[in-house]
């Protein structure tokens, strides 16, 4: 989900939101993020805001960051969006990240799902999703949320070669993700989503080509693939560091992700956000295109974002912290945000140019537009849909997509 710096004002300890920030709610795209701040390990790569139970110092279900005490704390916030949005609008989308979901198990994913349609309602034909790990997945969990109301699965399956999972710290074995996509089709999710990272080090062309392979053989109907990206803090940083891995290349990163659009297009999946590829316009992750396109969403749980009309907000980051102030009355937020106007065209520009559809050029000033002409000329933008109105991407400009969108918005 989308991030915002950890700056900003202090937020109301009842969570009200400023009155110009709930006009038009409902007339906007509406989403549920739950942030599910639980892995049983943590791989060497990551910087989400997850914990293990070492990580935790957990001794029993009654600690305030265990997994029961972080149910109560949702149910608690749910009841307090309610109160801040006075009617809230029925979900369009509810996406269950992380962290890693299913190790809640069918029983707490599906206490989850009764609690966000307990509060905000599905909207008919709502997509609900979750992630999961191939190795914390069963066939009796993907039935069982299947038949409570979930439609979409997203698993991290990373690689699909040996060596690869091992320097990502990843636990599964190859093949596993695959299996879980058959399993979880024979429980009635008709879309499934595989996650990829490419250019983990010591990673090949041929072994990025194998874990291809295995995806398209999954039958998965959706695929995001990122650049791995060797965050500060993390274990992998600290082993790059010591020159025990190499830091990955940029032109490798733009090969592989070449070799990645080129097997998905050939295999009869297209493009619709830079990172993510779907077999059919259905196939598409409509909780993400709302972020992507301006839309409203509520996120709880510990460290969640949200954004309603204009304002944003995320919440204290520890479980504990988070399960402490719901249960004493108060909102879990940590600060607040009011948007600027500038601010929101530079994110209007950025995120709608990263989308195949593309970007009005309606809403560049003139700079942006004469920016527009530019990038053009230069094989960035597809000259045909400028000249249409609309900036849209070429391949070439989607591995420079950030560069483009700054120059187009004159950030």
């Amino acid at each position: 989900m989308p991030s915002v710096p950890p700056s900003g004002e202090p937020a109301p300890s009842d969570g009200a939101l400023p009155p110009a920030s709930l006009t038009g709610l409902g007339t906007r795209p509406f989403g549920v993020y739950v942030h599910v701040p639980f892995c049983a390990t943590r791989c060497g790569y990551c910087d989400f805001n997850t914990y293990t139970a070492s990580d935790l110092g957990l001794t029993s279900s009654d600690d305030p960051a265990s997994p029961a005490s972080w149910l109560e704390g949702l149910r608690r916030e749910l009841d307090l969006a309610a109160r801040v949005l006075g009617t809230p609008p029925q979900a369009d989308t509810v996406f269950l990240g992380g962290g890693t979901p299913s190790l809640l198990g069918a029983e707490g994913l599906v206490a989850v799902l009764d609690a966000v349609r307990g509060t905000f309602g599905l909207r008919p034909g709502a997509e609900v999703t979750t992630e999961a790990n191939p190795e914390s997945t069963t066939p009796e969990l993907l039935a069982a949320i299947a038949d409570a109301g979930y439609t979409r699965l997203s698993l991290g399956m990373q690689s699909d070669v040996d060596h690869v999972l091992a320097v990502l710290d990843r636990r599964h074995t190859p093949g596993a993700a695959v299996r879980v996509v058959g399993e979880a089709h024979a429980a009635g999710l008709r879309h499934v989503n595989l996650d990829l990272i490419y250019g983990t080090p010591t990673e090949t062309d041929d072994d990025l080509r194998r874990s291809l392979d295995a995806v398209l053989a999954s039958g998965a109907d959706h695929v995001s693939a990122y650049s791995l990206i060797v965050e500060e803090g993390t274990a992998m940083a600290r082993r790059v560091a010591r020159g025990e891995l190499p830091m990955p290349d940029d032109d490798v990163l733009a090969d592989r992700y070449e070799i990645v659009d080129d097997t998905l297009s050939a295999a009869g999946f297209g493009w619709y956000e830079v990172s993510n590829w779907a077999r059919t316009t259905d196939a598409r992750c409509r909780h993400n295109l709302g972020y992507w396109g301006g839309g409203d969403w509520w996120g709880a749980g510990p460290g969640a974002h949200s954004h309603v009309g204009g304002t944003r907000w995320w919440n204290v980051r520890h479980p504990a912290k988070y399960s402490a102030a719901l249960a004493a009355g108060r909102s879990p937020a940590e600060a607040r945000e009011r948007v600027t106007p500038d601010e929101a065209h530079l994110e209007q520009v950025l995120l709608e140019l990263r989308t195949v559809d593309g970007l009005a050029a309606s809403v560049l000033d003139g700079p942006g537009r004469a920016a527009g002409d530019e990038a053009a000329r230069e094989g960035l933008l597809d000259p045909a849909d400028w000249e249409r109105g609309r900036a849209v991407l070429t391949r070439r400009g989607r591995l420079l997509a950030d560069g483009v969108a700054i120059s187009l918005a004159g950030a």
